[in-house]
């Protein structure tokens, strides 16, 4: 600006003394001059402009350096209050950050089943998605909430077949709330926890076997569970729950009352022994139906159950090493005693080698089992094992090979004989996955 104020001053003092000049060689040189004056401006407002673009980018370019350098500051300072939990030492506004935790698995399959109550084999892609928070109320209170994909509201199942030919081409994948519960595991009583909501099953089930009921299964209701050291060698942990499976405004609701407790005892070199009795108490369940819920094999009659169930199981697991390497050996026996007709047992044998957990460890996996027509519930239990239910029997081979921190590749083969039909079909399912933990 005081650039343009001086030359503009000079400019005008040539100018006004041209106006007095009376010979043409001055004038020329005095115009020669005005131009030369002009040039020069122009190039000082061209430098000008330079500087001023340049100084603005130096001053942006602090700006953001600071900026970064107190975001830097900020997480290193969250981190280490986070690892230190110096809860006191985080902002007002974040601190929430201390008593919340995410994690979550993604799983990829494919499948092949083969039928022989099919027309046709049977392949298909399909993705398990499932996120969980975790959130510490108080120290005695705790919230937990799980999101989880499913192409129904299937209580058994949170598989989403890829091109599912039910719904549109590339449709969007529904997610629903498969977890919703609180956690009371009070200070004065060490090993009690109480669970109110929509829960995963909180009943021990050895070698993770489903005759009874599906491992995606999450009832909903309340629990407690309980354990206590009898002596340095032996456990012992009860659980019991009272679950609504159907909420009826004009009619008594259909519920299960369950109860369990069990023993386990170490032995030598890390062996152990552990053996348990449960007993499951399907309230009102006869002469009904249970909305979205198939009987699946199970005795009915007009759409409706013949049966009562309540089902008393018995179980068992041996663990012990074969040179180091852990193995298993566990079996279940149950019994619907409230069941009117003969065809109301289950049971299951199994074994497990080895442990998939570091990266290039394996384990492998058998059982078979024979699940009569009403010994469970169909509806509820093993979703993979004859496509569902009961009246069915065979084996169930498993591999798992850990590929990488947090990655796991599973196969699964069934071979199966189910009963349907009134005849004894195959039924054969190859499971390949990809497991994904974060």
């Amino acid at each position: 600006m005081k650039t343009r104020i001086v030359m503009g001053s000079l400019l005008i003092f040539i100018l006004f003394s041209a106006a007095f000049a009376d010979d043409a060689d001055e004038i020329a040189e005095l115009k020669k001059q005005v131009t030369e004056l002009m040039r020069r401006i122009e190039q000082l407002e061209a430098k000008q402009q330079q500087q001023d673009r340049e100084m603005e980018t130096r001053i942006t370019k602090v700006v953001e350096e600071k900026q970064e350098q107190q975001n830097k500051q900020m997480e290193a300072k969250i981190t280490e209050v986070v690892e230190t939990r110096q809860l006191d030492g985080l902002p007002d506004s974040i601190k929430w950050i201390e008593n919340v935790k995410f994690s979550g698995d993604f799983r990829y399959r494919h499948e092949s089943i083969d039928d022989d109550t099919g027309t046709t084999q049977r392949d298909r892609n399909r993705i398990r998605a499932r996120l969980r928070m975790d959130a510490k109320v108080n120290d005695e209170w705790d919230v937990v909430m799980r999101l989880a994909g499913g192409s129904s509201d299937s209580p058994t199942s949170t598989n989403q077949t890829l091109g599912d030919s039910a719904s549109d081409s590339f449709s969007s994948k529904e997610i629903w709330l498969d977890w919703a519960y609180a956690d009371y595991h009070p200070e004065s009583v060490s090993g009690l926890n109480v669970l109110l909501g929509k829960m995963g099953n909180p009943f021990y089930v050895v070698g993770k076997n489903q005759v009874i009921f599906d491992s995606d299964l999450s009832p909903e209701g309340g629990s407690a569970t309980y354990a206590w050291n009898l002596d340095e060698s032996t456990t012992a942990k009860a659980a019991g729950g009272a679950y609504w499976v159907r909420e009826r405004s004009t009619d008594a609701d259909t519920s299960i009352f369950g109860i369990q407790g069990l023993l386990e005892h170490k032995l030598f070199n890390d062996n152990h022994i552990l053996g348990g009795v449960s007993y499951y108490d399907f309230g009102n369940i006869k002469g009904n139906s249970l909305s979205g819920i198939s009987a699946k094999g199970n005795t009915t009659s007009g759409g409706l159950y013949v049966n009562d169930y309540d089902i008393l199981e018995g179980f068992g697991e041996y663990g012990f090493k074969i040179d180091g390497v852990p193995a298993a050996l566990f079996g279940t026996y149950i019994n619907n005693t409230a069941a009117r007709t003969s065809h109301d047992k289950a049971w299951l044998i199994g074994a497990k080698y080895n442990k998939s957990r570091e990266p290039g460890t394996w384990e492998v996996s058998y059982n078979y089992r024979d699940v009569e027509k009403d010994a469970v519930v169909g509806g509820l239990n093993d979703s993979d094992f004859i496509g569902g239910g009961t009246d069915g029997k065979g084996h169930v081979l498993g591999f798992k090979y850990q590929v990488a921190k947090n990655l796991q590749a599973v196969l699964h083969y069934f071979m199966n004989e189910k009963n349907a039909s009134g005849t004894e079909d195959d039924y054969k399912l190859i499971q390949a996955d990809l497991v994904f933990k974060f």
